[in-house]
């Protein structure tokens, strides 16, 4: 699977108090008073003087809110993409799948200092290949792992909201967030908690940020029908006895902990710059509990063209990752930017990646933005992959998913913005202040293709 970057915009908004002053009243006081009257009137004068200048100051005194007003984000994504190598079916099977997912972003200034931002989605897939973990729960004439079941397995919802919490200090120098994050889907919860530090120096032209965030993960245990106890069926063919030598798993955990750390420099009026390091540990249950394998050394038994597994993938408990890259974006003129990137990954399961990619915004009008983009993605096999019945019973490790194999990819994208910062077109009371629409097809060397259309829109209130 191919998964899946933002910006806050500060505003200066005058703050004016008003400044009550009392009035004073007081007795004519005799003749014979007219010096201690006078002394009496230069004090109220003075008193008079430090309120006047105070009341100025305070008419006169600005602050930065870091967000003017509430902002609306409603995000919707269409994803599809199709192959012939599917791990639930051992490395060899359609990899079909539709994703629709929708999102929305409300951005809320409680304060002039602190923003609270509420991330809540809904995707609903339907996947031949995941249908394929009950190949038998449909209509199908011919069981192959070459179609999608008809039966309910084929398609899921995921559900997630993402809360998180923001606060600048008083000079803007410092910012403190933390976040949370809970989703579900059928056979696999999660829920994550996190926070970041970031500091600014050098007039706001340098920027250093660390941060870390915990996922306790757990799966609900969904094995490939074949494997699950009880299992019969007459139609098997092969030679001897289907009676594989299967354990079911110990542990149905996942626990994620990642610490990142960011530096950003503006290097002079057109060239900014960004590097950026993760360092990632995961223990648990690593292995997808429904993806097949199929040994060189064992009996090969089939219901109709369906090969029925030998286990399940199975991957170490632990594993470390440490991704590690930049950004380098240049102002060419009024019209064009070049915004390049690039990622190098590692981890102990054998696998190196480069990723780089390059966006070109291009002015169209001063509110219609066009943005081509290109991404190259290429990455090592991991230890413990193999093709189809390439592994034995006898190895401890062993997996045929082919997002841990060794492949090269090309993605290609075209996007249109409109951008409107008086926010003039109105729905409701909310204004409309950009509307984004991106396409992206995306095309691996294992036979694996895909294409993602997005659309985003920003409101923002009164």
């Amino acid at each position: 699977m191919v998964v899946k970057q933002e910006a806050v915009v500060a505003a200066i908004k005058a703050k004016s108090s008003n400044l009550k002053i009392e009035r004073f009243s007081s007795k004519i006081f005799s003749s014979q008073h007219n010096e201690y009257r006078c002394r009496l009137s230069l004090i109220l004068i003075f008193l008079l003087n430090i309120s006047f200048a105070q009341a100025q100051q305070n008419t006169t005194s600005y602050k930065k809110r870091v967000l003017e007003t509430s902002e609306i984000d409603l995000l919707f994504s269409y994803y599809e993409q199709d192959g012939q190598n599917a791990a639930v079916t051992g490395g060899e099977g359609t990899e079909e799948l539709t994703d629709a997912t929708s999102t929305i972003v409300l951005r809320i200034p409680i304060n002039d200092d602190d923003v609270l931002t509420v991330d809540v989605g809904l995707s609903a897939y339907t996947s031949a290949s995941s249908s394929n973990v009950n190949p038998l729960d449909g209509n199908n004439l011919n069981t192959t792992p070459f179609d999608a079941s008809s039966g309910e397995s084929r398609r899921d919802v995921l559900t997630y909201i993402n809360p998180s919490y923001r606060h600048s200090s008083e000079n803007r120098n410092s910012i403190w967030s933390a976040n949370a994050y809970l989703s579900s889907e059928y056979d696999y919860f999660s829920i994550g908690f996190g926070g970041s530090y970031t500091r600014l120096f050098n007039d706001k032209n340098t920027e250093l940020t660390i941060g870390g965030n915990v996922y306790l993960d757990k799966w609900d245990l969904i094995y490939p029908i074949e494997l699950r106890e009880g299992f019969f069926d007459d139609r098997i063919e092969g030679d001897g006895t289907y009676d594989p030598a299967f354990s079911e798993f110990s542990e149905a955990n996942r626990n994620s902990y990642a610490l990142s750390l960011g530096f950003s420099q503006i290097l002079n009026k057109k060239l900014q710059g960004a590097l950026f390091m993760d360092v990632v540990s995961q223990s648990g249950l690593l292995s997808t509990p429904f993806q097949r394998i199929y040994f060189g050394n064992a009996e090969n038994f089939f219901i109709d063209d369906f090969q029925l597994a030998d286990d399940v993938e199975r991957l170490p408990d632990n594993r470390f990752k440490i991704p590690f890259g930049g950004r380098l974006n240049y102002y060419v003129n009024d019209l064009l930017v070049l915004r390049s990137y690039y990622r190098f990954y590692w981890d102990d399961w054998g696998i190196t990646s480069h990723t780089a990619s390059l966006e070109a915004p291009f002015k169209v009008t001063n509110k219609f933005t066009l943005y081509p983009t290109y991404r190259y993605y290429t990455q090592s096999a991991a230890d413990y992959f193999f093709e189809k019945e390439d592994a034995l019973s006898t190895f401890e490790f062993y997996t045929s998913d082919y997002d841990l194999s060794k492949y090269d990819a090309h993605q290609y994208g075209l996007g249109l913005q409109y951008k409107d910062i008086f926010a003039n077109s109105k729905i409701f009371s909310f204004g409309l202040k950009t509307i984004d629409l991106r396409f992206s097809h995306y095309d691996r060397s294992d036979g694996l293709s895909a294409y993602i259309l997005t659309l985003g829109t920003t409101f923002v209130g009164n």
